[in-house]
């Protein structure tokens, strides 16, 4: 199968109002069953685009736009990626990104525009009840994660540290 196909990408989100992204960095991500990893996001000046895509395994992948100037401000998707179905998720910069994962040894594949700076990263709780995100979960005491996205911080403590202020 073809993965990535710069041509017909940028083609896509022209259709969409977005221009075109130069990818830096490839991430390859490995989680099993249970794992909930953010909502991550970089600050600018490095602020992070991603394409994500799963090539072995499931995720409940979610995305949060964090731009105060916009029509979708606050707003989330979620969608599942796998092995299977092939769906790859284009997150501008922006946005925060987290994800679930729904199976063991779950890999994801990320193209990024930005290096990583992890002094430019933040994170927000994944369950915050501002943003209200229905993540596929069978008991909230059964997830996974790492100490960064336990100590996360909220939807309006992001508000107020003017990172994405209105333009």
């Amino acid at each position: 199968m073809e993965s990535f196909n710069q041509h017909v990408f940028n083609e896509e989100l022209q259709k969409r109002g977005f221009e075109a992204p130069v990818f830096v960095q490839d991430n390859h991500s490995l989680s099993h069953k249970g794992v909930l990893r953010g909502l991550h996001y970089q600050i600018p000046p490095h602020a992070q685009g991603k394409l994500v895509r799963v090539i072995q395994g499931k995720v409940w992948d979610v995305v949060v736009d964090i731009r105060p100037d916009s029509d979708t401000f606050g707003q989330w998707f979620g969608i599942e990626l796998s092995a299977d179905n092939h769906k790859q998720l284009w997150i501008p910069p922006g946005f925060a990104h987290g994800f679930l994962s729904l199976e063991n040894h779950t890999q994801l594949l990320y193209k990024t525009t930005a290096h990583y700076h992890p002094e430019h990263e933040k994170v927000i709780f994944w369950n915050d009840p501002i943003l209200k995100i229905h993540w596929p979960l069978e008991t909230i005491n059964s997830i996974l994660q790492t100490q960064k996205d336990q100590s996360a911080t909220t939807f309006n403590q992001l508000m107020d540290t003017g990172h994405y202020n209105k333009k």
